[in-house]
């Protein structure tokens, strides 16, 4: 079976700082981060702080590199993926193991279509907390990669990436349906990450009753209708799960899609609500509480 030494991640946001310090805690890994020149000069002056502790992470030049590694992470928006394949290039080799972090259902196709489907393992980040201010992380929960492959496909990858998640101790889980493993967490998407935005609030704002997580599930269960209309269907149960997940996280932590009203950056509003009402169209399915957040987010960006 192949084994994974080195990994190349593309983003240094919440979620690839988490993981890529938890990877790097394996000393026999070789862990960087691809940046360009800005970045490479902004990044090196300073630690980064986790949890209160300064840490610092190799950096890796945007594009060439002397050959491919073992594992790429793209943990950027999806507003950046297209750079980010581009920066990323260099570091993927004829045996090289992707994974994407990207909320949403439709990463892995743009991987796939760029490097080939052979290299893409599917993966979902849930149960996190993380939250990034400037160059400071925090969380309590550092959550777990969902990893699979759709039936049919050769595990080669997958297994690989499952010998070193293992061997470094980042949590995960090997799905048997990571296609339901990924819309179970687009519905979660849609819900709290959409309504805390909407409503300028954090986790807390919908682990109490009342109309905020009220909104919040009647958004989850409009994609519970789409999804079986796509072939792919979540499930009322699904739903309890990821609810009663939310209410263990930290009720001063925020979603990502919070963090970048805060700091006034375009939101992955158009994978959320914008994906509900896309494929709602193509099945004639009305999602009114979808449109409202999707109209809502909009309005808040366009205020800028």
């Amino acid at each position: 079976m192949k084994k994974i030494e080195t990994i190349a991640i593309v983003g240094m946001g919440a979620l690839g700082l988490l993981f890529g310090d938890l990877l790097q805690r394996d000393a026999a890994l070789s862990v960087g981060f691809v940046v360009d020149a800005a970045r490479m000069e902004r990044y090196g002056r300073e630690p980064i702080r986790i949890n209160g502790v300064p840490k610092r992470f190799s950096l890796l030049p945007a594009g060439a590199a002397e050959k491919g590694a073992d594992l790429v992470i793209f943990a950027v928006k999806s507003t950046a993926l297209e750079g980010a394949m581009e920066d990323a290039a260099g570091y993927v080799g004829e045996d090289t193991v992707l994974i994407s972090l990207l909320n949403g259902i439709t990463s892995e196709g743009l991987l796939e279509a760029r490097f080939g489907r052979e290299k893409v393992v599917y993966c979902t980040a849930q149960g996190m907390d993380a939250t990034r201010q400037g160059r400071t992380l925090t969380y309590s929960r550092p959550g777990q990669l969902c990893i699979g492959l759709p039936d049919g496909r050769p595990r080669d990858a997958l297994e690989a990436l499952a010998e070193v998640l293992a061997r470094a101790g980042v949590p995960h889980t090997v799905e048997a349906d990571i296609l339901h493993r990924q819309w179970s967490k687009l519905m979660l998407n849609v819900g709290v990450n959409q309504v805390v935005m909407v409503r300028e609030g954090n986790y807390g704002t919908v682990q109490v009753p009342g109309a905020a997580r009220e909104q919040m599930i009647a958004a989850m269960r409009e994609v519970i209708a789409l999804s079986r209309l796509e072939g792919v269907p979540v499930t009322e149960d699904d739903l309890k799960y990821y609810v009663d997940l939310i209410d263990t996280l930290s009720p001063e932590g925020m979603p990502s899609m919070r963090q970048d009203g805060l700091a006034r950056r375009p939101s992955e509003v158009e994978l959320f609500s914008g994906t509900v009402l896309r494929l709602a169209a193509k099945h004639g399915l009305d999602t009114p509480v979808n449109r409202e957040l999707y109209d809502t987010v909009r309005r808040m960006e366009a205020a800028y």
